[in-house]
């Protein structure tokens, strides 16, 4: 591949990784529309997430479908297991502990992503994602400035593991990005669907809820997981995991535009920060090595 496509790809998978965490930022709106309690929601949420995460792979794949399943391997199934792990324990994280607590603890990943991919790949993280992340982090405090702090070690155990699964399959994904990982995401969805089911009960949800329900599981997560998959083939952890930080601020921003909850003079100045970090880094990679886009390729 030559720099410029290099360049090109890379450009298309911070757009990628922009837009997962967009898609997973809505989750706010479906929370508070849905009232079904929190384990039937995330049962059927699981279900049509990887239902169509796993349609995806069959009208992209087509007739090579079985073929390719047949020829999956270690780590698709690693990256299932971490990424239900991520999963559920981000939803006893919440459940558990503060949510204070629990995203102060998330904020760490793109360095924990940056060590690991180091460690296990050897991918190094670019100055400009070691900047942004932060930077990133900084603003997380700030939106969580005076929040109650103190919750249980269980909760906050939690989001480590959470914390942990991501930058784990994030890796992964990078290192074998010729490995097909739709499948890995269809089946963490349900992995997280059958958990959830023990404490759940699907039955009891209205026709209002089980639509909605479905949405969720399609437009926030289903979309989010496949954007994520196909931009962790483009550009390193590190990066990726630090551009999904845009499901913080935009949480927020989400329930405060369509429902009308006011977010805290904390949360705007800190999600402003996020936002402008995160901006400037993506400003700086498009920038980033012009001249290789104008070489011609060396024969």
């Amino acid at each position: 591949m030559t720099g410029a496509e290099q360049q090109r790809q890379h450009r298309i998978g911070l757009l990628l990784a922009a837009s997962a965490a967009l898609c997973w930022s809505t989750s706010g709106l479906f929370v508070r529309g849905i009232s079904a309690d929190l384990f039937t929601m995330l049962f059927w949420r699981g279900l049509f997430s990887g239902t169509a995460v796993f349609t995806l792979f069959f009208a992209i794949e087509r007739g090579r479908s079985f073929g390719v399943l047949r020829s999956l391997g270690w780590p698709t199934l690693g990256v299932a297991l971490l990424s239900a792990l991520s999963m559920i324990a981000g939803i006893s994280a919440l459940r558990f502990t503060t949510v204070a607590d629990a995203m102060v603890i998330y904020a760490t990943v793109p360095f924990v992503t940056a060590g690991l991919a180091y460690l296990v790949i050897g991918e190094r993280p670019s100055r400009s994602t070691l900047i942004g992340s932060a930077v990133a982090l900084f603003g997380v405090g700030v939106m969580l400035w005076g929040a109650k702090l103190g919750g249980s070690l269980l909760g906050q155990f939690c989001a480590v593991l959470m914390t942990l699964g991501m930058a784990g399959f994030s890796t992964i994904m990078r290192k074998h990005r010729d490995v097909p990982m739709l499948p890995a995401m269809a089946l963490s969805a349900w992995v997280c669907s059958f958990t959830c089911f023990w404490f759940a009960a699907p039955l009891s949800v209205s026709a209002h809820d089980f639509l909605l329900c479905a949405a969720f599981g399609i437009v926030q997560n289903a979309s989010g997981l496949a954007l994520y998959t196909f931009a962790t083939r483009r550009i390193p952890a590190a990066e990726s995991t630090l551009l999904a930080s845009l499901e913080v601020p935009f949480t927020p921003l989400w329930v405060f535009v369509f429902l009308g909850e006011t977010p805290s003079l904390q949360t705007l100045v800190g999600g402003g920060i996020v936002l402008a970090a995160l901006f400037m880094h993506i400003v700086s990679e498009f920038r980033r090595r012009p001249a290789a886009m104008a070489m011609p390729a060396s024969v």
